[in-house]
């Protein structure tokens, strides 16, 4: 049985989810938002920070978004802000599919992850992406506007989203540009912790 297709983000409260350029990425604004997930042990250990690391809660939802990946989706902006910002021992450990126009060879790293550059679109990538994942989920992992193209496609089965106590103010707003009009969402879960408010929703088409 296949699994489902999924995004996890952080958001800001007033609904962004990444500050507007790439040179602000590991900025103020940013830390800020990520601060809750940087604090946890299993998220530490996973991007080579060291050791330490709040357990609780939070961990543990670090842990099962990334033990129900199979493999994951992202579009090339974030290739190319993580490609130079992540540790040689990629942090996914499982095949990760670019949707971009660069024709390039699949990129193996050290610990599993293999990226794999997709020039077709959206639905090709998350069909090589099912296939890779077998019965796992299918994580679209970012950016926004990547997440925003699967989101109006109908091609997304559930999402959660970590509220964060902060504002941007300006930046890539999580659902700039959604066609409401066609996605219903059923709530799934809540769960307020001491840093942020996990809530979790299924998506359906109207």
């Amino acid at each position: 049985m296949a699994g489902k297709v999924f995004f996890s983000v952080s958001m800001s409260l007033d609904g962004f989810i990444a500050p507007g350029s790439l040179g602000e990425l590991m900025g103020q604004q940013w830390m800020e938002l990520q601060q809750w997930a940087f604090r946890q042990r299993f998220f530490r250990e996973n991007l080579k920070l060291g050791e330490g690391g709040e357990e609780g809660r939070d961990n543990d939802i670090a842990r099962e978004t990334f033990e129900r990946t199979g493999a994951s989706v992202m579009g090339k902006r974030m290739f190319d802000a993580g490609e130079h910002a992540w540790p040689e021992e990629a942090p996914f450990h499982t095949p990760v599919f670019v949707v971009t126009h660069q024709k390039r060879d699949p990129w193996e790293r050290p610990g599993g992850t293999t990226f794999h550059f997709v020039n077709d679109g959206i639905e090709p990538a998350l069909d090589r992406a099912r296939e890779a994942a077998g019965d796992r989920d299918v994580r679209i992992a970012g950016g926004g506007a990547t997440i925003l193209e699967y989101v109006n496609a109908g091609l997304i089965d559930e999402f959660t989203i970590a509220l964060s106590p902060v504002l941007f103010g300006s930046g890539i707003r999580l659902f700039e540009g959604v066609d409401a009009g066609r996605v219903a969402l059923e709530p799934v879960r809540a769960e307020p912790t001491q840093r942020v408010t996990h809530l979790t929703y299924a998506v359906r088409e109207r």
